[in-house]
Formats: C-alpha cells, structure tokens, sequence
C-alpha cells in the first residue's frame, strides 16, 4: 500500500480524502489541516463519509513530511496564494514524495511554465527525489486528454473546442461565485477569473499540450470575454440573492491560434441561473456538463455529465478532477522522479475498484 497524505479539506480535499480511502493501491495516512477547529477531527467526517476513516486531522506539516509518506495530494488553494502553495508543494516534494495537486496553474504545462515556477520544483526533484502532476478541476481531463482521444477518431480535423457549461445555482461556494467569478457583482466589476490574461494563465497551458500532441504550431494564445447582466432579481437556497442588472453570466475563450485562425478552443459558459443568456450553449440536460466538439470529418460531440451522491454537477465534475489525480499516484510511484504532465499520465482502467460502493 502507497502511504499517501490529504492536504486540505475543502472542496477538493474531502473529495481527496474519499479518492484516496477508495483506490486500493493508496492508504490514507494523514490529514493535513489549517483550521484550528479541524485538528483531531477524523479524516471520513471531514470527508462528510458515513464511516470513520480511524485518520484524526493535524496542522503538524513537519511532523506528517517526516514520516516519508509515499504521496501528497495537495489540495489547498493555490487561487489567492500561489506562491505559499508552491512553497508547500516544493516542501513535499523534497521530501521525497510524489505530489498530485490542481492548485499550481502553470505547472499543468511545465514545459512552458515560468522558471520561477518550474526551476524550484526542479530543484526539489533533484533534492529528494520525488514527482508532481498537476492538472485542472474544471476538469483537467476535458480539456486535454479527452478531446485528444476523440480527436483520434476523425478523419479530418478543422477545430477543437472544450466546453464547461454550468448553472451555479445551487453551488454552496459563494466568495467563489460572487468574487472570484463575478456574479451579482456591479457590470464594470473586475472579475478575477476574467481579468485579462487570467485565463490563458489558467487554461492556457492545455491548449499548449493539446497543440504540442497534435504536432502544430501556435501563432498565438488569444481570449474573449462576454458577461451578461440578469433581467430580473434571482434568489438561490445556497447563496441568496443576485440582483436584476448585475452580472448573470459569462463567457470567455482561451483560443490557440494556428494559421491565423482559432483551432484549439477552449471555453467556458457560466450562469447563476439559466434564465441568463438563454442563447449561449446549454447543458443537455441539469445543471451543467463539459462537452468536447471535434468539428472536422466527421463531426463529433461528446458530453459527459457527472454527478456526486447528492445529484450535484459542479462536485461531480470536481469527483473525476480528483479521481484522474488520484488515479495516477501508484503510477507516478513506479516512474521516475521528475515533473510529468497530463500527455504523460496514461489513462488507465480503474483496476480493483469495480463493486467497492457496496463493500
């Protein structure tokens, strides 16, 4: 078994904590917190699991690196602090385990990523000997190694586009959706996500590995943002009210260029309730999807709906982020030491863990 620690318990650490519980290659042998209020707490109430995991959460960093753990899933927040996350990362790293985390935006393509990124994270590679994948929550896998599967299937290739398509509605993350996405804000509201060069900064990087796959050239990155404002007053059971004339919905697109047109697509059309922006795209059927369109002969369109236990999309899409990342710890274990990316991370079946929801 692959000794292998949780780090954070938001909403991508609880789905850690039940990833890693799940696999069974990995044993789950330490929680890491920073919430005084979390420590001692056992790792599968954390978790929101009906079952205790026998694993009481820590704020001790040092004392959980020092016991060696195979693996890290790193799922703290690297949204407003990114240089502290890498910083953490780095630390587990050196030593010596292999690191799994969505939260280092620039490292999901390390061969571009910036030195001041790439070169620490090296050094801690050489240093103890251990790996990091870092890959995306929105997620990862939908938009680099689905739509490269796909791509496979066509004859003729004219364009790649990526979808995330999602109605926040009832998604119980409100600094998130109100500050970091913008909705219910002012119109002339600076959005983080969406201030220029945010998202080539976050999406960026897969539209490069989808580019250096299928073996062409980028003449450039470009995005394109639409917001639109709600007609009327919206009132949600998770995040309350969101004003008529304020922000419902946008759209923007991290475009690689080839040949002066844009080839490799991805994009993303959110709303706070699907009464905003009916035209755009819309999931076939709930609450959101991610979809990949192969437009080429011929044309292929592939959604995938995932859903938690709750019937909750946006959580179900971050299930399968979190499944590839855990998915690839035993692999990464037996590779080499070193910075991988998703092109190097093979898709695998899910060995072993056919029938575990009714053990």
């Amino acid at each position: 078994m692959i000794s292998t620690v949780v780090w954070g318990t938001g909403n991508v650490g609880r789905l850690a904590v039940r990833a890693v519980a799940a696999h069974p290659a990995l044993e789950l042998t330490a929680v890491i917190v920073h919430d005084p209020a979390k420590v001692g707490r056992d790792a599968g109430d954390l978790a929101g699991m009906s079952d205790e995991l026998g694993v009481a959460a820590t704020d001790d960093i040092a004392a959980v690196l020092a016991t060696r753990p195979q693996a890290v899933v790193y799922a703290a927040s690297g949204d407003i602090r990114p240089d502290a996350a890498l910083a953490d990362v780095v630390r587990a790293i050196r030593a010596g385990a292999v690191v799994v985390t969505p939260a280092l935006y620039a490292l999901y393509d390390h061969s571009n990523a910036p030195a001041e990124v790439a070169d620490p994270v090296r050094a801690a590679v050489a240093e103890g000997g251990g790996s990091l994948f870092a890959s995306g929550v929105d997620p990862g896998w939908g938009n680099d190694v689905l739509p490269l599967l796909i791509s496979g299937l066509g004859t003729e290739i004219d364009a790649i586009r990526c979808q995330e398509i999602f109605d926040y509605t009832t998604y119980a993350q409100e600094d998130s959706v109100r500050f970091l996405i913008g909705m219910g804000q002012p119109m002339d509201y600076d959005a983080p996500m969406i201030s220029p060069s945010v998202p080539t900064m976050v999406w960026g990087g897969q539209v490069r590995m989808m580019a250096r796959a299928l073996e062409v050239e980028l003449d450039e990155i470009r995005e394109i943002v639409e917001r639109r404002p709600l007609e009327t007053r919206v009132d949600t059971e998770a995040m309350g009210a969101f004003e008529a004339g304020t922000q419902g919905a946008i759209r923007f697109e991290v475009q690689g260029i080839v040949d002066g047109d844009p080839r490799i697509v991805v994009e993303h059309i959110t709303r706070i309730h699907p009464s905003c922006a009916p035209d755009w795209p819309v999931p076939p059927s709930g609450d959101g999807a991610h979809r990949v369109i192969i437009e080429g002969n011929p044309r292929i369109e592939v959604s995938v709906e995932a859903t938690d236990e709750e019937g909750n999309r946006a959580d179900g899409g971050n299930a399968t982020a979190v499944g590839r990342l855990v998915g690839a710890i035993d692999w990464l274990v037996a590779a080499d030491p070193g910075l991988y990316d998703a092109l190097d991370i093979p898709l695998r079946p899910a060995a072993g863990k056919l029938g575990r929801l009714d053990r």
